[in-house]
């Protein structure tokens, strides 16, 4: 990670909370295992809130998603989901007052309100964790730029199906279209306006 001095001016600045729901974060990942990610992702939450910043926790609704001809096809659901496989988790700590974003496809930004929400309210800047890094996080980051927000990746508050994807997006990807933080150093550039 960079060591480059980081500022956040809590007014401007959104955390964006990707797939921290129950089919998601059930799977087996890496880097991290998904609880580490929800609590890191729950302890940015707190502080984001703690200085008047914005909280948002989008969810994907993955039977409503297109299926495309691929050459890897994703797992299909077989009968109905089950429940809370859609649900933000509880360990989450989603409150009331964040705005929750409901998505069919991997990014954000695409067919929702995201960018029009976070417009109303000025914000400029946007702090990313959750799952996947290489799939929901990057599709959302790559809008989020195309949308000319600041972006921070809070690295180790995300995490894929494999370590090698993750630290592709993350070494590869991610600097050239924002800054890769820790969410220590994340924390320690949050501070009260």
């Amino acid at each position: 990670m960079s060591e480059q001095h980081l500022e956040l001016n809590p007014k401007k600045t959104a955390l964006v909370l990707i797939d921290l729901q129950g089919a998601i974060v059930a799977r087996d990942t890496a880097p991290y295992k998904a609880q580490e990610v929800i609590a890191r992702s729950r302890q940015l939450a707190e502080a984001v809130r703690r200085v008047g910043g914005t909280v948002v926790y989008v969810h994907v609704m993955m039977g409503d998603m297109p299926q495309r001809v691929t050459d890897v096809q994703r797992p299909s659901a077989s009968g109905p989901m089950p429940p809370g496989a859609t649900d933000i988790v509880p360990e989450a700590g989603m409150q009331k007052g964040d705005i929750l974003i409901t998505k069919r496809q991997w990014g954000a930004f695409h067919a929702t309100s995201l960018d029009q929400q976070l417009r109303r309210k000025g914000i400029d800047t946007i702090v990313l964790s959750g799952i996947a890094t290489n799939m929901g996080v990057e599709s959302t980051a790559r809008s989020a730029q195309e949308h000319d927000y600041q972006i921070v990746f809070a690295e180790d508050a995300m995490t894929s199906v494999s370590a090698e994807l993750h630290e592709f997006a993350v070494k590869k990807i991610f600097p050239m279209i924002g800054r890769v933080r820790t969410t220590e150093q994340i924390l320690a550039a949050l501070k009260p306006s």
